[in-house]
């Protein structure tokens, strides 16, 4: 019998644990795990990491869900979920009460505490970076944290939050990253093996249930690709691109009769004009070939609720007797604790009679509690239609039978573009339920000028980059200076995505670099000539050649005219005693200077890009500490360290993107006058996020102390707009009153509908801004004087009313 020392009996007990694990999970769901999913899972119980990367659908959560298992497993530890927006939380947390009970699941998502020291906690990235920074002690025993929707380190706005996460997280903490399929997951991943240590990269590009996709023809319905059904060979229906033909060249004609009439008439007649079917035909064309439910896809939230009502206008119904009953049921339960004269704003009567139908809108302007009701009954398979803009597909589990795109472009708040083959791949994913359909359906409507090759190329690309957006800000600057000190956090910066993709551009920039050195090392083996320095007579070719096209181009002064002619006849002397001007072979050699000339002047600009590029997080950090240093937020220690003052350590606790404004704000007194309506209205002035028509319009203004504080608060604003501008820096727009007069009635106790009758904004965007001015007014009230504390308290409590209690997710 042979022995074997600890060690080796410890790795063999592992491998024996290691397997059951896996299969014991397995046996609590009902479908066998996909190799990916398998892969993945595999990898989390040998103790590493991993980046999955998988279309919408494919069941990436259930890795997600393996970590929260092998967390419950392990005594003590605890894992949290974090979720790019607060209705993922809730929807996830309701999902893991279900699995594992309310006892065991907390929720965390800002305005949100429940059962936080609770071992499984859902949350919001924000709050995971909030905790981090101030080292909360519910970071004790963290095993396992799944970032989900990870792609969304890509946002412009609030992207950064995902690297802060990422590159702060105790080295113990295993991460569980799911993704999109983006094209540069390999990259991302060596980013994440960096930082974190041993992480496997899991890409699959398999549906678990395969798309068909169609295009819309007037009233046919045609397949987009041809009939062996690989998207991957790019070839088109032939019907479809001779019916597109044909419809292209009669769609032409009959557009520019149209074009000499009048244009009003909206979405119907614009079907009706060019062939298209009108909404309460293409919903009976689905019902009729059974791709119900079905979500169609309009970039419009006016759009979506249109569809709605030209649905109810047509008559049609959904649903059977029996569903419209639960529809009630279920809707009559969720809204119990609104107020009548709340839901007679909102539209109640007539959402609730679409529901009834089978029918509904989803998109941001809506009341979240009612985005939610729109998204259980979907679930449930009581509602069979729902007009959506692209906002559903950040993950909210919706899938359906069949997804419907009317228009393959979008307004991106200043044109019409197309959209990106990554927004296609979002947006079709919803398309097939797992282990209900066999396959899943998209279509696409026709409009006049598509191009069905465009189409079967965006169809087939299943993938996008994903770019860092991270950048240093104020209160990050504070906040790591505070933990790390000042070298130890440009080290930390350094590790950043943001550079790492930097640092690869400068490899490869670098590499065009020595191939331009080789190539100009050759030139200048061919401009060499026997009788003397061809690159100094080159030279004075040119600046001659340079002086007569400014005379020719430009219009000089005499004078000016008379220095130039001096200027070019010493230089023509110079080229004819020059011992290279007798040269036979002079053109020849002067054919490979000009190139020498032209290559040495791209390969200069080069060596300035990569000079940029390398160590640009670092350098930004270091502007963004001069501004800090300079108005005291920061100082120098006896030992010459950099370290936060007072005013430092209340800007710690200050979140956002005017975080360094309200800092200053707070510092200064500017509104210690303000009542609590009032500094409910002052914290939306500084939340909400301009429109280009705001610019320039006079808002009425809230009675009271509130426009002296605005004037000096833009003061403010003004002074370290120059001081950002003077260190290189850009910060944000100057705040805009546009809805303090809203939040101020609101907070007063004024009714919903009056409040809305004066603002050009959906409740659902008003209850959104609630949120935030809440959010700040919290932050006031943990960092500010006594007093202003109260009064802060006092503000939340006045704007936390009606719907914004009423509303579950946010």
């Amino acid at each position: 019998m042979t022995t074997s020392s600890p060690s080796e009996r410890y790795a063999l007990s592992r491998q024996q644990r290691r397997q059951p694990r896996v299969a014991e999970f397995q046996a609590t769901i009902r479908f066998d795990l996909d190799p990916f999913q398998r892969a993945a899972c595999s990898a989390l119980d040998e103790g590493r990491s991993v980046l999955v990367a998988a279309p919408t659908g494919a069941g990436k959560t259930i890795v997600a869900e393996f970590a929260v298992f092998l967390a419950m497993q392990e005594p003590g530890t605890k894992v949290f979920y974090t979720t790019p927006i607060k209705a993922l939380s809730n929807q996830k947390y309701q999902e893991l009460v279900d699995a594992w009970g309310a006892e065991q699941v907390g929720l965390l998502t800002g305005d949100t505490n429940v059962n936080s020291s609770a071992r499984i906690v859902v949350m919001t990235t924000e709050v995971l970076r909030n905790m981090l920074y101030a080292d909360s002690p519910l970071l004790d025993r963290l095993a396992y944290v799944v970032m989900d929707e990870v792609h969304y380190l890509a946002d412009r706005f609030r992207g950064a939050v995902w690297e802060e996460v990422i590159i702060h997280l105790p080295e113990a903490v295993r991460l569980v990253s799911l993704s999109a399929t983006v094209s540069n997951a390999e990259e991302f991943g060596d980013w994440l093996q960096a930082v974190r240590g041993d992480t496997d990269v899991i890409v699959s590009e398999e549906r678990p249930v395969p798309l068909e996709q169609h295009v819309l023809v007037r009233q046919k319905l045609l397949d987009l690709f041809d009939s062996s059904g690989q998207a991957a060979t790019h070839r088109v229906n032939p019907e479809l691109k001779q019916l597109a033909r044909a419809s292209s060249r009669s769609l032409g004609g009959r557009s520019q009769r149209g074009r000499r009439g009048s244009d009003r008439g909206g979405y119907h007649r614009g079907q009706q004009g060019s062939g298209r079917m009108d909404r309460p035909e293409l919903v009976a064309m689905l019902q009729q070939k059974h791709l119900l439910p079905a979500i169609v896809f309009i970039f419009s939230r006016a759009g979506c609720d249109q569809a709605v009502r030209q649905l109810l206008r047509s008559g049609l119904r959904l649903t059977e007797a029996h569903e419209r009953d639960e529809i009630r049921k279920i809707v009559e339960a969720r809204v119990r604790t609104f107020r009548d004269e709340d839901l007679a704003v909102l539209g109640y009567w007539e959402w609730l009679e679409g529901l009834q139908r089978g029918v509904a809108a989803h998109h941001a302007g809506m009341l979240p509690a009612f985005k939610e009701i729109v998204e259980e009954l979907f679930q449930q398979k009581l509602l069979k239609v729902v007009f959506a803009t692209e906002t559903l597909a950040l993950g909210v589990n919706m899938p359906a039978r069949s997804v419907v795109l009317e228009k393959l472009e979008k307004f991106n708040g200043e044109a019409r573009v197309p959209i990106t083959p990554g927004e296609y791949t979002q947006l079709t994913g919803r398309a097939g339920r797992r282990g209900i359909d066999v396959e899943g359906h998209s279509v696409i409507q026709w409009v006049e000028g598509l191009d069905p090759e465009a189409v079967a190329a965006l169809a087939s690309r299943r993938s996008y980059p994903m770019n860092s957006s991270f950048k240093p800000t104020y209160n990050m600057a504070v906040n790591l200076i505070d933990q790390f000190g000042r070298e130890r956090t440009r080290q930390i910066l350094e590790l950043s995505f943001a550079q790492f993709q930097a640092d690869r551009a400068v490899v490869d920039l670098a590499r065009t670099l020595r191939k331009q050195e080789e190539s100009l090392s050759g030139f200048e083996q061919a401009m060499r000539c026997h009788l003397g320095d061809f690159g100094e007579y080159a030279g004075i070719r040119r600046n001659i050649a340079e002086l007569e096209r400014k005379q020719a181009k430009g219009n000089p002064t005499n004078a000016q005219r008379e220095r130039m002619q001096r200027e070019i006849a010493g230089l023509r002397k110079a080229l004819r005693a020059h011992p290279c001007h007798g040269c036979a072979e002079r053109e020849a050699h002067a054919r490979w200077a000009e190139r020498w000339w032209r290559l040495r002047k791209e390969h200069d600009q080069l060596q300035s890009q990569i000079r940029t590029r390398t160590g640009q997080v670092a350098k930004r950090f270091d502007r963004v500490t001069e501004v800090l240093e300079r108005l005291g937020y920061l100082e120098r220690d006896r030992h010459g360290a950099l370290v936060s003052t007072p005013d430092g350590r209340i800007l710690k606790r200050i979140y956002g993107e005017r975080d360094l404004l309200v800092a200053e704000s707070l510092r200064r007194g500017l509104w210690t006058e303000l009542d609590a309506p009032g500094l409910a209205a002052m914290a939306a002035a500084l939340v909400y996020e301009p429109r280009r028509d705001d610019r320039g319009v006079e808002y009425r203004l809230p009675r009271g102390g509130f426009r002296e504080a605005f004037d000096r608060t833009t003061d403010v604003w003004s002074e370290l707009d120059d001081l950002e501008r003077d260190h290189r820096l850009s910060g944000p727009e100057q705040p805009s009153p546009a809805l303090a007069q809203a939040m101020h009635a609101w907070a007063r106790g004024v009714p919903l509908g009056v409040v809305l009758e004066d603002i050009e904004l959906a409740a659902g965007d008003f209850v959104r801004l609630t949120k935030q001015v809440i959010d700040l007014l919290d932050q006031i009230s943990i960092v500010a004087d006594s007093e202003l504390a109260i009064r802060a308290r006092d503000a939340i409590d006045g704007v936390r009313r009606g719907v914004v209690i009423d509303t579950v997710v946010a």
